[in-house]
């Protein structure tokens, strides 16, 4: 099924050649890098306003501050995906990585079964999120003169001890499930229906759980995002030593989930008026 992107801008920090040239960067990046590793279809197309966006079209826009403090994000608004990008010296990087996260995980909640990153023997259900691991600017690439986003393969899913793969695109991840300098990696223990997040930081990796799912959140991605202040630092093999972490009551974090969410919603829906977005059917042959 073919996926359409709009990229709008709504800051006056971005003209609208600029939109332009960074679209028809998006575009060639989706269809010969992206695509055909994740076996997706799409077309990136710049629009003048949202109010030129086709119905069908996931609007990805450009605008002068999130509300969340994010350079970019993700979500959804009146049941269609939808992205922001933060204007900034490295806004066509954010603008790739939110790109190929909505077309590989519309919806926020995408999983893949794996081994566990402690190397426990235990399996776990990684959230799809294909820049993450890879996302800081040293790690993209150059399409048309323009930074991209890096992004891993479904090779880095493969099993612990596999070598030889292509677990990205530019050949930065060396192992599966390994995370770069500035990212992370988000994953869900079916044994205790926690969210778990692992950051990299100063070279070494740090888990965070993040407690268990609510039931009220609509979007895996939005408790993903409120990471507690405190985390143990994952050695090679195994834990080593725990740090003094912050206990935060899970109640308190779900509700901050659910108003960043809110105030994302909130953003999202001051962008157009509300109205239903449809996706065309597929022709029947």
């Amino acid at each position: 099924m073919l996926s359409s992107i709009a990229i709008v801008s709504q800051s006056a920090n971005v003209s609208t050649n600029e939109l332009l040239r960074v679209s028809g960067a998006l575009q060639k990046q989706v269809a010969r890098d992206f695509g055909p590793l994740w076996n997706i279809e799409a077309t990136v197309d710049a629009f003048a306003s949202v109010a030129d966006v086709p119905a069908g079209y996931w609007p990805l826009i450009v605008v002068d501050s999130i509300d969340s403090g994010d350079k970019g994000i993700h979500g959804q608004r009146d049941g269609q995906p939808i992205a922001l990008v933060e204007a900034g010296p490295d806004w066509t990087l954010s603008a790739s990585h939110e790109c190929l996260e909505m077309l590989s995980d519309p919806w926020g909640r995408r999983l893949v079964a794996g081994d566990s990153l402690e190397e426990n023997g235990e399996r776990v259900e990684y959230l799809v999120e294909v820049c993450d691991p890879c996302q800081a600017a040293p790690f993209g690439y150059r399409v048309n003169e323009v930074l991209v986003a890096d992004f891993y393969t479904p090779s880095y899913f493969d099993p612990s001890g596999s070598t030889g793969g292509r677990y990205d695109f530019t050949g930065s991840i060396s192992h599966p499930r390994k995370v770069l300098e500035g990212g992370y990696l988000s994953w869900r223990d079916p044994a205790t229906n926690h969210l778990h997040r692992a950051d990299c930081i100063g070279g070494e990796v740090w888990l965070f759980d993040l407690g268990e799912v609510p039931t009220s959140v609509v979007s895996l991605r939005s408790v993903i995002d409120s990471r507690p202040g405190g985390g143990r630092r994952l050695r090679r093999l195994y834990l080593a030593r725990n740090r003094a972490r912050k206990r935060i009551d899970p109640r308190r974090r779900h509700t901050a989930a659910e108003a960043r969410q809110s105030r994302l919603y909130e953003q999202f829906a001051s962008l157009r008026p509300q109205q239903p977005v449809l996706r065309p059917s597929p022709k029947k042959k």
